[in-house]
């Protein structure tokens, strides 16, 4: 099926220059989104603590739970709704991490929060007005361990396909598969600074695919560059990548295209739970479908000019 005339010839690589303006933008505005807050949110995976999921059945204020738990002195409580739900709420405290280590179980951290706001508010006719449906806790040294293995995971990922594409193609055609890639994550988790979210495990899950997904696109737009380097190459390389993006156009659209549907799905329906993850995906899908285009296949005009100015002042 194609969705776009197979003669069609957008002039993407034209537009290089203004493709790579545009990514720095992005780029320097999330960097400084990441150093104006002191770097990512870490969500409990990665910076230890206790989170703890509460429903209520009747509707209530976050001043009102944060008041409830004061007897407990938790150190950096914080209160925020969750998902759709005007009665759920998500509570993060930093120190249950430290206890855990001591030795107090699950369970007792879970029961200590429950007793603290059934206090507060009373079972009403014999039915509960508390319901605690998730206790999650990461003590503080295990937090930064899931941290550095998390950036190890994406670091040998990219390691691993740098070996691959340079095995498979080129030197060159990996580099640029490389720094699109890194091209996809720094915008992603710019916008997550941006937005406030926090990065834990699901969200190294969601990096992981989105570089996946990403390399996919590059390769097949790589390999019909090298097809047609063979057929065209009286053309010159910049009238060759430019035929190449057009004519697996169709395939981009229509790849990104069904994706984008099933995880916006994931994003409006799935819940609270995976909705950052769902959110990474978006973002990624998006901004890894535009690097395909715009910067892994001009970045070998740029490898090219570079070799041509170092031979000529050779």
């Amino acid at each position: 099926m194609q969705i776009i005339k197979p003669d069609t010839n957008f002039d993407f690589v034209g537009k290089r220059r203004m493709a790579v303006i545009f990514s720095l933008l992005l780029i320097l505005i999330g960097i400084g989104s990441l150093v104006a807050k002191g770097g990512p949110s870490y969500g409990i995976d990665f910076a230890g603590g206790t989170l703890v999921q509460v429903k209520f059945v009747q509707e209530t204020k976050a001043a009102d739970i944060r008041k409830s738990l004061e007897s407990l002195n938790l150190r950096g409580l914080t209160v925020q709704r969750f998902g759709d739900e005007a009665n759920e709420f998500l509570l993060r405290a930093q120190d249950a991490g430290e206890e855990l280590e001591s030795g107090e179980k699950l369970e007792s951290m879970a029961d200590r929060v429950g007793s603290a706001l059934e206090e507060s508010y009373p079972e009403i006719n014999g039915e509960k007005q508390v319901d605690i449906r998730r206790v999650e806790m990461v003590g503080p040294q295990v937090g930064k361990d899931l941290r550095m293995k998390g950036l190890l995971a994406i670091l040998y990922a990219m390691g691993g396909i740098l070996l691959y594409v340079t095995w498979r193609f080129e030197f060159r055609f990996a580099v640029g598969a490389i720094l699109a890639l890194v091209h996809d994550v720094l915008i992603t988790l710019g916008v997550f600074s941006l937005f406030g979210k926090e990065i834990d495990l699901p969200i190294i899950a969601a990096f992981l695919a989105i570089i996946g997904y990403s390399l996919n696109d590059t390769i097949i737009v790589y390999d019909r560059i090298r097809e047609n380097t063979g057929k065209h190459l009286k053309e010159g390389l910049v009238a060759v990548i430019n035929r190449s993006i057009n004519e697996t156009l169709s395939r981009t659209i229509l790849t990104s295209g069904t994706t984008l549907l099933v995880v916006l799905a994931l994003f409006i329906f799935g819940g609270g739970v995976i909705h950052n993850f769902a959110f990474a995906l978006l973002v990624g899908i998006m901004i890894g479908t535009y690097s395909s285009i715009f910067v892994a296949s001009p970045l070998l005009i740029f490898w090219e000019d570079f070799r041509d100015r170092k031979k000529q002042h050779a």
